[in-house]
């Protein structure tokens, strides 16, 4: 059974929901035991996840970007590890088919092994001495070219998916001169190694390990996409993030709202969701997580039907979503963690794995400090330009 046999989104996202349901109950084991949850991503390919985002021209079903934040927030209720992981290649599917930034033929042979195979692939873009891609430092990693192809050189921190990918997108200086571009470079390659550095405490199962390219020759067509060193364009699919972390947070409110309607210590009538000071923390949420809902959507729901000029006016908007989401899904497991009190720290409780992932999200893209300098200058020169 494939998602795209289903001709609603309604019928997708519940057929989603069924399947995923078990991510749930492994999630506890699997950080526990520190392992990558392949067992999941198995499911995932089995339904056909990976293909959604694929436009129609390409075979795909072309989903739109708020279905996709949808099906990602499900996922990431059940397990934030293996949401966040997928969302990238759901992501960067989307993102290449609808802006044509690859070669057709190049792409169209990509996605015919993710339509026929459920491949991955993944941006392989940061490293240790450049910090986050999104703060403009060059590459380490080079590509000088050859008689025939390139030959490629360097190491990547923060691949996520490293255990499963089959193509990583990677960027690196181009010898000789001061462009940068980025390189398809399939997992089979010789010199081409995982490097099994992953030792967060959050998003443990993302399986971020540093990617190692030694000698590794590319053809011509692997220069997939010269990099611009000015303004980079908006980017909707970005949204994937604070999809989920706001299903790691709807899965900390559920377990504060079990607790509270099921504890009931003798020193109370009925249980604690009764008790004031506790409705007071379940409406802070609620209202915490409407808030982060609406913002969301409302902003998917606009880039599905902006115009490309429309798209890219929308960066300040994009980003403050993400800083808001983010931030006040950090907040609502704080409050299911009070409302559950010292419990919420036991090993076998899931809102101690939901406190230590939640709080990834500060360190996703865009950071929060370049979000709010990109609305201060959004505010700045809107008022001028009404003076």
């Amino acid at each position: 059974m494939k998602l795209a046999d289903f001709k609603t989104a309604e019928e997708r996202v519940a057929i989603l929901q069924d399947k995923v349901s078990v991510f749930a109950e492994r999630a506890y084991q699997l950080d526990k035991d520190d392992v990558f949850p392949f067992e999941n991503f198995r499911d995932l390919k089995e339904i056909g996840y990976p293909s959604l985002t694929i436009p129609k021209k390409y075979g795909g079903l072309g989903i739109s970007l708020t279905e996709m934040l949808k099906m990602q927030e499900i996922i990431a209720k059940m397990d934030g590890s293996t949401a966040l992981g997928i969302g990238w290649h759901m992501g960067i599917t989307k993102h290449l088919g609808e802006t044509d930034a690859w070669e057709p033929q190049k792409y169209e042979s990509v996605m015919k092994d993710v339509l026929t195979n459920s491949a991955l692939l993944n941006n392989a873009a940061s490293e240790r001495a450049t910090g986050s891609p999104t703060r403009g430092g060059r590459p380490e990693t080079t590509a000088e070219r050859t008689n025939d192809g390139w030959l490629v050189n360097g190491r990547k921190t923060f691949t996520t998916l490293a255990p499963v990918l089959s193509y990583f997108i990677v960027s690196a200086s181009i010898k000789g001169t001061d462009k940068t571009g980025n390189f398809l470079v399939e997992r089979e390659r010789d010199g081409v190694s995982i490097d099994e550095t992953w030792d967060s405490i959050a998003m443990k199962g993302t399986g971020s390990h540093d990617l190692v390219l030694d000698q590794v020759k590319l053809d011509d067509s692997d220069f997939v996409e010269e990099l611009s060193s000015e303004k980079k364009p908006a980017a909707g699919w970005l949204l994937h993030i604070p999809a989920c972390y706001l299903g790691i947070a709807r899965a900390a409110q559920e377990t504060a709202l079990q607790f509270a309607s099921s504890y009931s210590p003798n020193s109370i009538k009925g249980t604690i969701s009764d008790i004031p000071n506790v409705q007071q923390k379940l409406g802070e949420m609620e209202l915490l997580l409407m808030e982060s809902e609406y913002f969301l959507y409302g902003v998917s729901e606009k880039w599905d039907h902006a115009t490309i000029d429309q798209r890219s006016e929308m960066k300040p908007l994009l980003g403050a979503v993400k800083l808001s989401v983010v931030n006040k899904a950090i907040e609502v497991v704080d409050l299911a963690m009070r409302i559950n009190g010292a419990r919420s720290l036991s090993s076998s409780n899931p809102l101690q794995r939901y406190y230590r992932d939640v709080r990834a999200g500060l360190h996703n893209p865009p950071m929060d400090d370049m979000t709010i300098i990109q609305l201060a200058s959004k505010s700045i020169s809107e008022f001028r330009n009404n003076l």
